[in-house]
């Protein structure tokens, strides 16, 4: 299958052209425009949204860590942290997975996380409700979302990205859930 984009042809999928050091395919980001990043890092009011719902005494894995800035808030607010960005691969032990992943890459995330079988929040772009398999993953496993008032800035000096973010949430005790409907009839 073939997709125009920006004037030029492109092919749709994975290819071989991955950046093993990130876990990117780097075509897929070519797909979405020459000014698209991955590069959202963690504001930290972000996290204060959260943190009432997760027990000071559980062990916390962020497994996108990236340049450390939600571990370190994570870590100054008490919580016990491990840390990765290998989290296809690393299986530490951990009570409570909480990331903020590469929004490029938030399918595989959730399937791995749900498939792991422990509590997880990530934070992910509300667009991240939208789509026939992703929803059916919601449909199966269930989902629990935090919302926050407004948009997260997630570049200092900067204005507030156009996109509105929200604690994509699973097992997190304490937290109401929005439930999806599969049939539209009734």
């Amino acid at each position: 299958m073939k997709v125009l984009f920006n004037a030029q042809i492109l092919p749709v999928g994975r290819s071989d052209k991955m950046d093993k050091e990130k876990n990117i395919d780097k075509s897929r980001l070519k797909l979405m425009g020459a000014n698209h990043s991955d590069d959202y890092y963690t504001p930290d009011e972000a996290f204060d949204l959260l943190k009432r719902f997760i027990p000071e005494n559980k062990v916390i894995f962020e497994c996108a860590v990236g340049t450390g800035k939600l571990k370190n808030k994570m870590e100054r607010e008490g919580f016990k942290v491990v840390c990765s960005n290998d989290f296809f691969n690393d299986f530490p032990q951990y009570d409570v997975l909480i990331t903020n992943p590469p929004f490029s890459l938030k399918d595989q995330f959730l399937k791995e996380a749900y498939h792991r079988g422990k509590p997880f929040a990530f934070l992910l772009p509300i667009t991240a409700l939208e789509g026939i398999k992703r929803q059916e993953m919601y449909l199966k496993h269930g989902l629990q979302i935090l919302f926050p008032k407004r948009r997260y800035n997630f570049a200092e000096n900067k204005k507030s990205p156009w996109f509105y973010t929200a604690w994509f949430c699973w097992k997190i005790e304490g937290m109401n859930v929005l439930q999806f409907e599969d049939d539209y009839t009734k």
